[in-house]
């Protein structure tokens, strides 16, 4: 299982990528953005297999992006913490950068609530 441990690094980017830089973590993020609260709406949405979603789930409340709540039991609901609000503008410029560079100018591009 896949754990958390801070970075010690002094670049702020190397950070951000201990936490960000793992591919299953930016899906669930995006899917948080997009609303989706529950562990069912994560599996259903993102295909992450159960085990992997518990542990990046782990990850995200352990560097304080999103909260359980309850903490405990179940019918739990992930949100996002305002730290984990914060990277709102990162995803809409993640979004627009891979709608310019990424797609062929025929292909269909799915949109990012308010861009790309």
């Amino acid at each position: 299982m896949k754990t958390y441990r801070a970075s010690r690094s002094p670049c702020p980017i190397g950070r951000a990528a201990r936490v960000l830089g793992d591919r299953w973590i930016i899906l669930i993020l995006r899917e948080a953005f997009l609303g989706a609260d529950r562990f069912e709406i994560f599996v259903e949405r993102t295909g992450i297999n159960r085990a992997a979603l518990t542990s990046r789930l782990e990850i995200l409340q352990e560097a304080g992006l999103m909260r359980r709540e309850p903490p405990e039991g179940k019918r739990a609901r992930y949100v996002l913490t305002e730290s984990g609000k914060a990277l709102a503008p990162l995803y809409r410029e993640m979004a627009e950068w891979g709608a310019a560079h990424l797609f062929a100018p025929d292909e269909a591009r799915g949109n990012w609530p308010g861009g790309a």
